[in-house]
């Protein structure tokens, strides 16, 4: 268990850091040291954690939701989260998708070369490649449904 709570402490603190510690503490109506304690690593905290409802409010607030991806991580469970602002709706279809998918591929390609240059992938690296990985990802998910549009 100490492992997960560590692994969970730390996603509640990039949450934290992501919506801003006074933002957080607005957003929740805890204090900084309150919140600061559900993602300290020292012993007398190790019990402590964010309430759900808190977490709620914070995700809703921040750029990606850190404890929710952290928690089906753990259950080996994957989330699809669409961050995408699109400007018009994609109506190009399987044809539009294909050609997504092969930009995709090409800057996760450039992303892996630039990342694996020096023999070591970083956090901030890896946390690039994710990203990319996460947008084919979606762009399959776009073509799955376009596919299955055009066989009824």
């Amino acid at each position: 268990m100490a492992g997960v709570g560590s692994y969970l402490k730390k996603h509640t603190e990039a949450l934290v850091k992501d919506v801003g510690i006074e933002p957080a503490c607005e957003l929740t109506g805890k204090s900084k040291a309150t919140l600061g304690r559900y993602y300290s690593d020292n012993d007398e905290h190790a019990d402590r954690f964010m309430p759900v409802d808190a977490v709620a409010a914070l995700e809703e607030a921040s750029s990606y939701p850190h404890v929710t991806a952290a928690l089906a991580e753990l259950k080996g469970i994957t989330l699809s989260y669409d961050e995408r602002r699109r400007n018009t709706a994609n109506k190009g279809g399987v044809n539009q998708d294909v050609i997504a998918l092969s930009q995709r591929f090409a800057l996760l390609m450039a992303e892996y070369n630039t990342s694996i240059e020096d023999g070591i992938i970083t956090v901030n690296e890896a946390k690039r490649l994710l990203k990319e990985t996460l947008a084919i990802q979606q762009v399959l998910l776009d073509m799955k449904l376009h596919l299955e549009e055009e066989q009824t």
